[in-house]
């Protein structure tokens, strides 16, 4: 599906990003969304939520400018994040390359565009509104260090824009047309800074690129995986690395909010914050390929958000650990594709969700294990979530997929209880620390013997999604990924085979059937590929490692043309759904390969 003026394709952006925030470029070249200067701050390019004329800065070869055929080419410069575009027709050729500087804790967006061949027109566009479009900024021109430059101010929020030719105002826009003939090289660099401070004078284009281009690949290189699908353990490697802000260390679940589950329904959700859930996971792949060190900067992060009462403990917070994220809705915005209601927060925020701790303490055993150690402050900390949590994990919850309906005994949930007692009995039996581990242990008989009186089918044999249903969905996969069942159990093998009879659509996995009624929401949802790749080594653990290859093969095949992936994917009408890229379907991805080098006969 091409790019139109009514809304861009998901699959059509690729995203650029500093460590503090990331931006999605589309294959035209309009940055469409963008917050600044955090993953959850409001936006000043918010088009892929609005309407064709809402904010963007667009820099590309439109086909309406050029005659004959126009051709576009993207790729990440090697194991990096920096975004190249290459636009080609019989009469030239014209690239552009896109990036955000990091390492010197500033937010700029960098754009270079570069006459290859020939000449082409390239279409010049900023229309700038902070606070999610709603507020149209004061702007004017000024001279900084020397150069002029287009200054956009609006509360707290200044844009700064320099460059090689600005373009002209008009009608709360600027515009330009530039004639890029070869040889040419024209760079603009958009800054943000506090409204109160003065405008920062623009780096040296070529250092930022190289310096930029270094520390990327520097940390790629420390992958240490060597199985199949490598390249695209990599690439999923460096979205995590983007998701994760340098300085905090907090982990979002994806960068943008209300792309749609369901085009044209409700199920829109903002992702930018830091789930535990997601976090954790994140962490545990990212473990699973490089040195344990880097789960240090998030276990930190993990610290100061829960602080002192596990009774507080919240299963998601903004990036610096704070915990107000009240969900709103903004009648403003006409929504991707006029899905509606377009939200900012998240209703999550309240909710008990069990599994949470089971994570958090699975993901701190695997940075144990794999060498990190523990300091007082973090092993007190687990202590006292599993001292809470030995006193409420009989409570029923929202489970992992956090339902919007009625509270039920999720078996996923249970099942990261004994997760938790067990990776506790286990620091203390391997590692030598200190705790009450006769009762963590009888604890963790405990749950695993009303998880199997309650949790599974007696009809079918496998799991079921909670204890009063015989529907399944797709977390209960995971049950070999944290020991609970060998993959080959027949409980487990019945567990497959249901989730293939009641939750494939076109080949891939959704995450239950919402025709149950148990998430309290209308409308339906596609395939979660998270779940597909849970299917995945869900596969290879039963010892079907023909199937798990070519189901692999088949969903590292809808990753975009720069291998990034979304939550949920439409088979249907090929196309991607759900926000992007998101950090479930990257993490999932690496844990798949992960399972088939792993399990290779």
């Amino acid at each position: 599906m091409a790019p139109t003026r009514e809304h861009t394709p998901i699959e059509d952006y690729a995203t650029i990003g500093d460590g503090h925030t990331v931006a999605l470029v589309g294959r035209d070249g309009s940055i469409d969304w963008m917050c600044l200067p955090r993953f959850d701050s409001p936006s000043c390019f918010t088009r892929i939520l609005g309407d064709p004329d809402s904010s963007h800065w667009l820099l590309g070869v439109r086909s309406e400018d050029v005659e004959g055929e126009l051709t576009v080419e993207r790729r990440y410069v090697e194991d990096t994040n920096v975004l190249q575009t290459t636009y080609s027709t019989d009469a030239g050729e014209v690239r552009v390359t896109d990036f955000m500087p990091t390492g010197d804790h500033r937010h700029d967006v960098v754009r270079r565009v570069e006459g290859l061949r020939g000449r082409l027109p390239v279409r010049h566009e900023l229309v700038i509104r902070f606070d999610y479009g709603a507020i149209r900024p004061w702007v004017h021109r000024e001279q900084v260090d020397g150069l002029e430059a287009i200054i956009a101010v609006a509360g707290p929020d200044k844009l700064v824009l320099t460059g090689a030719r600005l373009p002209r105002a008009g009608d709360g826009r600027h515009e330009d047309d530039l004639e890029v003939g070869e040889g040419d090289c024209l760079d603009f660099t958009l800054t943000w800074v506090r409204s109160h401070r003065p405008a920062p004078a623009p780096g040296d284009v070529d250092a930022l690129l190289r310096r930029t281009l270094e520390g990327q690949r520097r940390w790629a290189e420390q992958c240490e995986y060597a199985g199949p699908f490598r390249a695209e353990v990599v690439r999923s490697l460096l979205v995590l690395h983007g998701l994760t802000h340098e300085d905090t260390g907090g982990i979002v679940a994806a960068p943008t909010t209300s792309l749609p589950e369901d085009f044209g329904g409700e199920r829109n959700w903002d992702y930018r914050y830091s789930w535990l859930r997601d976090a954790a996971l994140t962490v545990e792949a990212v473990i699973g390929t490089k040195n344990a060190s880097v789960a240090e900067p998030w276990r930190a992060w993990l610290l100061r958000s829960i602080a002192g009462d596990p009774e507080d403990l919240q299963v998601v917070y903004r990036v610096d650990g704070a915990r107000h994220l009240a969900e709103q809705e903004l009648d403003g915005l006409a929504g991707y594709a006029g899905s509606r209601p377009v939200r900012i927060g998240n209703g999550a925020v309240d909710q008990r969700q069990t599994d949470v701790v089971g994570e958090v303490l699975c993901a701190l055993a695997a940075a144990r294990d794999a060498g990190l150690p523990e300091t007082p402050d973090s092993w007190s900390l687990q202590s006292t979530l599993t001292e809470n949590l030995a006193a409420t994990w009989q409570r029923a919850d929202r489970g992992i997929w956090e339902i919007r309906g009625p509270l039920q005994h999720f078996t996923h949930s249970r099942v990261m209880v004994w997760a938790a007692f067990d990776r506790m009995v286990r620091a203390v039996e391997t590692h030598g620390l200190e705790g009450p581990v006769d009762r963590w242990r009888d604890l963790r008989t405990q749950v695993r013997d009303e998880i199997l009186a309650h949790g599974v089918d007696d009809r079918r044999g496998c799991f079921t999604q909670h204890y009063d249903t015989t529907e399944v969905d797709a977390a209960l996969l995971l049950l070999p990924a944290v020991g609970f069942v060998a993959g080959d159990d027949p409980r487990m093998l019945a567990t497959i085979e249901a989730v293939e009879q009641d939750l494939l659509r076109d080949g891939l996995v959704l995450r239950y059937r919402t025709t149950s009624g148990v998430d309290g929401l209308s409308g339906e949802e596609n395939p979660f590929l998270a779940c597909s790749f849970w299917l995945v080594s869900a596969y290879a653990w039963a010892g079907r490692h023909d199937d798990a290859t070519a189901l692999m093969e088949r969903l590292v095949g809808l990753a975009n043309d720069v291998g990034l992936l979304s939550e949920e994917y439409d088979a249907r009408r090929s196309r991607m759904a759900g926000n992007f890229p998101q950090a479930f379907s990257h993490l999932a991805l690496v844990h798949a390969a992960r399972t088939l080098a792993d399990t290779r006969p």
